[in-house]
């Protein structure tokens, strides 16, 4: 979904700045404005589970579509109606002038979703979570916030969470980055996800290199397009040798949006070795413990397409279609048995904006997930939506 506009804004003295222990790198803040907005969304989602049963109310499957999870090789269809509001969000910024000229901003973020405390039996009550939590001085951001890799032009208006799921990076995490123009640089938080024998998914933490990206963000007339690339080591305390493992993962990507008149077309494809968490929402790990006990690196490709076009000032659609596969050399299907050689959702849904604040939706699509042994699975689903900005 398109970023919530804040429009509650109020302004304090540097006395009351200081109350409310506005941030500051030990320079006296002048003045600082805040702004609080969000919105509320209301989603409701019929889902037939095609080949499988469906998972469940818990499951975060149910709130978005989650590539990795699609079930395969079941009988029978398996429908499910949900209606949640977890997707709404609080988001509160700030903006200080300092004296020595620089400004200094923040930015807190907050949602519903895919918190694994609350039910849907009684009260329906959800913990709030993280989304970003970071500040920028000068051309340095500190904190959480989108990974430098991921490139957020090519994301499509969708109902469902995301949209383009199975074939874009889509990643958020700490992270310190330096921003020149068009080139921005960073190192982020390294996290591990390894393929041990027999299957399954290890998080390991063993990691000491952070990840590095780099980026390049260009723009030609109604083109915008941008160019990343990601660089990281993955680690892994093997018990077959009792020692930290080691593998080079490295991703580029490339996206673009053209836009012409009040429509848009957005596409993207991303590749490497690797690259595990920062595809496909984890859909295939980085790497896979082979039979001499090292770590190996598994190869993953995205891509990712969407077209919108506007009917009137407040109608509009939008047809996305991503695709994301990896490429399970024969010794990792040996050791690891049967696994996901690849994912795709196609989708097309209409959107109805009376006015800026308000937007009802609708949106239909099926997914697929396929395995290595040609076994597939299908989800279809029917979802609506009605979203208050504030």
């Amino acid at each position: 979904m398109a970023k919530a506009s804040m429009t509650k804004k109020f302004t304090l003295s540097t006395a009351g700045a200081a109350v409310l222990a506005a941030m500051s790198l030990g320079a006296q803040a002048a003045e600082t404005e805040y702004n609080f907005g969000g919105y509320v969304k209301l989603d409701m989602l019929l889902s037939d589970y095609a080949d499988g049963s469906a998972p469940s109310s818990a499951n975060i499957g149910r709130q978005q579509y989650i590539p990795s999870i699609t079930p395969v090789g079941g009988e029978g269809d398996d429908l499910t109606t949900d209606f949640h509001a977890r997707q709404s969000r609080f988001i509160f910024t700030t903006k200080t002038a300092l004296d020595n000229g620089e400004t200094l901003t923040g930015h807190i973020e907050m949602d519903f979703q895919l918190t694994p405390d609350g039910d849907e039996r009684i009260s329906n009550s959800y913990n709030p979570r993280l989304r970003h939590a970071f500040f920028k001085y000068g051309n340095w951001t500190f904190g959480q916030t989108w990974s430098n890799f991921q490139d957020l032009n090519i994301l499509a208006e969708s109902v469902d969470f995301i949209g383009i799921t199975d074939g874009i990076v889509f990643n958020r995490q700490a992270q310190i980055r330096y921003t020149s123009g068009g080139f921005s640089f960073s190192v982020e938080n390294p996290e591990t996800t390894v393929t041990p024998v027999g299957g399954g998914r290890i998080e390991s933490s063993d990691t000491v290199v952070p990840d590095i990206t780099a980026k390049y963000t260009g723009k030609s007339d109604n083109l915008t397009w941008q160019a990343s690339a990601l660089l990281r080591q993955l680690t892994y305390d093997v018990s077959q040798t009792n020692d930290d493992e080691t593998a080079m993962g490295f991703g580029v990507s490339f996206g673009a949006k053209y836009t012409f008149g009040m429509d848009d077309i957005r596409a993207s494809i991303t590749t490497g070795s690797g690259l595990g968490r920062y595809l496909g929402l984890n859909t295939w790990n980085g790497a896979y413990v082979d039979s001499n006990g090292e770590l190996e690196a598994i190869d993953s490709t995205g891509i990712s397409f969407a077209y919108r076009h506007f009917w009137t000032e407040q109608l509009r659609s939008n047809v996305v279609y991503s695709r994301g596969w990896a490429d399970n050399d024969n010794e990792l299907l040996q050791l690891s048995g049967d696994m996901t050689e690849s994912t795709q959702r196609l989708a097309f849904n209409l959107m109805y904006s009376p006015a800026s604040s308000l937007t009802f939706g609708a949106e239909i699509s099926q997914a697929t997930r396929e395995t290595e042994a040609g076994i597939d699975g299908y989800l279809n689903r029917l979802q609506l939506m009605a979203m208050y900005k504030f």
